[in-house]
């Protein structure tokens, strides 16, 4: 039966599946034997009407999966299977075409190299949406660069911040991510080395050219060409670094994307309710509270920040393999590198649904300001006071106003009022050194230089 993602909230619905499924990668090796063949033909190593005929015969119908399935129990690999059946497509369409299928490969070299279309593409759509992601909270840092809100460390009100500053740093995030998956992308390469990486096959196949070192050398690159993929230095197939660049640039990515779900999770509680989700019919809805209107696309989000890196450890586990080619550890990165992919490509889009739909409530955030009536600034206060009482009184005097001000509910403000008129200090402006828009540091210097960011790297580069 399909996986239809019943229980993968983090990339249910959102067609990141679609990129890594059977039929993906079944597309992605018929296209890596395409490739092959049609540069083996420009090299003159086959004929040029053998590569026609794989083309024509390399057809998704006309390969069974679940034969590819039931080869993995024989082989350890689905590429025996594989190679089988496209050898046999291509019988029925050119018989003197068959035996030049495959030339000089292995599997290794197709399945990698499959792997890595696949990365490719899944990268691709991330940094579509990472892109649109970073223009929505562009514009909210832009729009909210002096919006004054409540700055929380460790749960509890700290100093006042803006909201343009949170989305700048949300900005930041996305924009790290951007750049990690941007050069990963860049890296992916074709795989191609033969049994042990000496790429010896390939080099015997191609004697009858002028000069069968350069025809061999120039293969790579000329099917990384038709692909879309790099040209690697040597062979990969015990150098597992490229796919380490992947996880690492997909933990980053799910990593920076739920620190922005985890902020709207914690802002959009009832009795903050400083930022939420747009209400849609039936969104966020509860099967037993109707009054409920839970947000969606931050859980969908934070749940992939929370699945994708203990799967991703595999790969850098994988890392770690013995001689040429080894038994297992490439073997256990298929699955891990799919679920990585799709749990990455599903958080990208369903961030992508948070940032469109992101409300901003300024009132409810100059209401949660006062809610400490006037404590949230007491670190400006000290810095004026201790000049006037020395730092260790001007402490002491505010921790004991702030405790009667917890006891008492009375305001900062005017308790302080009473305790310097005590301590003979006068002519101080309190109204102006409690108002909370007056003590945001340089939010908005700070929103201007991510916004800056935002310019290098998405627009110039886009």
């Amino acid at each position: 039966m399909t996986d239809y993602g019943i229980l993968a909230p983090a990339w249910a619905a959102t067609g990141a599946a679609d990129l890594v499924d059977d039929e993906a990668l079944l597309t992605a090796m018929l296209a890596t034997e395409v490739a092959l063949a049609e540069a083996q033909a420009e090299l003159g190593v086959i004929p040029a009407g053998a590569a026609v005929a794989i083309r024509a015969a390399a057809v998704p119908a006309h390969i069974d999966p679940a034969a590819l399935a039931a080869g993995v129990r024989d082989t350890a690999n689905p590429v025996v299977a594989f190679v089988a059946e496209l050898t046999a497509a291509v019988r029925s369409v050119d018989p003197s075409a068959a035996e030049y299928v495959h030339r000089g490969s292995t599997s290794q070299d197709i399945l990698d190299t499959a792997l890595t279309l696949l990365c490719a593409a899944t990268m691709d759509r991330i940094l579509d949406d990472l892109t649109t992601c970073a223009n929505k909270l562009a514009e909210h840092a832009q729009r909210h660069r002096d919006t004054p809100m409540a700055g929380r460390t460790l749960t509890q009100h700290a100093v006042p911040v803006t909201f343009g500053l949170k989305a700048a740093t949300w900005l930041h995030l996305v924009l790290d991510a951007t750049e990690r998956v941007r050069r990963a992308r860049a890296e992916l390469p074709v795989s191609l080395g033969g049994a042990a990486g000496t790429l010896a096959a390939y080099h015997q196949y191609a004697l009858d050219t002028d000069d069968p070192t350069d025809a061999t050398l120039r293969l790579p690159a000329l099917v990384a060409a038709r692909l879309g993929l790099a040209e690697p230095v040597l062979p990969w197939h015990q150098i597992r670094t490229p796919l380490a660049d992947v996880a690492a640039s997909l933990m980053i990515t799910t990593g920076a994307l739920g620190k922005l779900a985890a902020d709207v999770l914690v802002l959009s509680r009832t009795e903050i309710g400083e930022v939420s989700e747009e209400h849609a019919p039936g969104r966020g809805a509860s099967s037993a509270m109707p009054q409920k209107h839970n947000p969606v696309f931050a859980t969908l989000v934070a749940t992939a920040a929370r699945q994708l890196p203990p799967i991703a450890v595999v790969l850098f586990g994988s890392m770690v393999v013995e001689d040429e080619r080894s038994s297992g550890g490439w073997h256990a990165e298929w699955q891990p590198l799919r679920e990585c992919l799709r749990i990455a490509a599903g958080a990208a889009a369903n961030a992508v649904r948070l940032t469109e739909t992101l409300q901003v409530q300024p009132e409810a955030m100059a209401t949660n300001l006062r809610m400490t009536r006037g404590a949230i600034v007491s670190e400006r206060v000290n810095a004026v006071l201790a000049p006037l009482l020395g730092k260790a009184n001007a402490k002491r005097l505010l921790a004991d106003v702030t405790a009667a001000v917890e006891r008492d509910g009375a305001d900062v403000a005017d308790l302080l009022a009473i305790a310097l008129q005590d301590a003979g200090v006068t002519g101080l402006d309190l109204t102006g050194l409690f108002d909370p828009s007056g003590y945001t540091g340089i939010s908005g210097p700070l929103v201007d230089r991510a916004l800056q960011r935002f310019a290098s790297v998405i627009k110039e580069n886009a």
